[in-house]
């Protein structure tokens, strides 16, 4: 999919890049929750983060808006794991009307949905981005799959 990236965008894509050495595939500047979500390409997450975090808080410092991080993967299950981190999703399901439900284990639901809905909105730009597919369903599973 073809995508133009405006001016600023590639300036934070290239501020990570020159800040953490980490790959970034695409920047999402949310003005709704005054944040910026990169895409870091697989394999360098732990290049973004740095140790403890003190990359992302250096981010945070230079860019002065919360930074947010995932991992990109082609398989769409592990994609979605990846933006619910740290919810821990137990299952992801395509439902009839191409929308995606996502389940994750009991007491991870506030986690998985986030302040405001903000992990749920990050989850939806993502899946149709990438995907082309809406996020239906965020349920707690019905049982324990031990």
């Amino acid at each position: 999919m073809i995508r133009t990236m405006c001016f600023k965008e590639r300036r934070y894509i290239e501020e990570l890049r020159i800040l953490t050495r980490a790959t970034a595939l695409d920047c999402i500047i949310d003005e709704r929750f005054d944040r910026i979500v990169y895409l870091i390409k697989e394999g360098d997450m732990g290049l973004a983060i740095g140790r403890k975090g003190s990359n992302i808080r250096k981010m945070q410092r230079v860019l002065g808006k919360r930074v947010e991080m995932v991992e990109y993967s082609p398989e769409i299950e592990t994609f979605t794991k990846n933006v619910f981190k740290p919810a821990s999703v137990v299952g992801v399901e395509e439902e009839d009307n191409g929308r995606l439900s996502v389940y994750v284990r009991k007491g991870d639901l506030g986690i998985a949905i986030g302040r405001g809905g903000c992990t749920i909105e990050k989850a939806r730009l993502l899946l149709s981005r990438y995907f082309n597919t809406d996020l239906g369903e965020v349920q707690e599973e019905e049982e324990s799959h031990a």
